[in-house]
């Protein structure tokens, strides 16, 4: 494995990007999460802001109801089926696929961390691919919530994490037609209140080797 890519999919709380960027610190490779989308905008010509309001947001039930779906051959979101975007093709399934677009773009010159936005799925073809998944008990996540500030007590962390959570897992099973958070959708799943960055890098370097013999 002369290059892999390796993207990560977490729950709400559980530390996923800070963990990321310390593997990306580790193999010094780069890092990438929410700055996909303003070097998305920046390839296609769109407001980063426009982006960011889309940011793992699955579409309205309307369009779902409409049939407007993903994770297929002859899907919006099928590879290349977009190569620009103005002003008037800024529908979700536009903005998901010249993301995905982004996505690809990156891991094509050389190994990198991706954390969210469906990599897995969007990469799920390539050969040095390596899918992991962090996921932690509500209460520890929860904790987590308050320390960084993200919440005043636990008991809105828990609310904001399940709303974080539902959100992202409907972004997730939209665009993929998979089912967000399922073990047999990743390589590897990791719980961290049980593993910490260092643990899950000894866990990838020994995981990255074993693929060289």
């Amino acid at each position: 494995m002369d290059k892999f890519i390796i993207v990560i999919g977490r729950q709400f709380g559980c530390g996923g990007r800070k963990i990321g960027r310390k593997i990306a610190e580790a193999f010094g490779i780069p890092y990438y999460d929410k700055t996909l989308l303003s070097k998305a905008a920046e390839e296609f010509g769109i407001d980063s802001e426009i982006f960011s309001a889309a940011d793992e947001k699955r579409p309205s039930f309307l369009r779902n109801f409409l049939g407007l779906s993903c994770g297929t051959s002859n899907s919006p979101c099928a590879p290349g089926a977009i190569s620009h975007l103005g002003p008037g093709s800024l529908a979700p399934e536009s903005l998901y696929n010249a993301q995905s677009e982004v996505i690809r773009s990156i891991c094509k010159k050389g190994s990198c961390v991706i954390v969210g936005r469906t990599a897995d799925y969007v990469m799920r073809h390539e050969p040095g691919l390596i899918s992991i998944f962090i996921q932690a008990p509500i209460e520890h996540r929860a904790k987590e919530i308050v320390a960084r500030n993200d919440a005043a007590d636990e008991h809105s962390a828990t609310s904001l994490a399940k709303k974080h959570d539902k959100a992202r897992e409907s972004y997730y099973n939209y665009f993929t037609n998979r089912s967000w958070g399922t073990a047999e959708n990743y390589h590897l799943c990791f719980d961290s209140s049980r593993f910490d960055a260092d643990a899950i890098i000894a866990l990838l370097k020994s995981y990255i080797d074993s693929q060289k013999d």
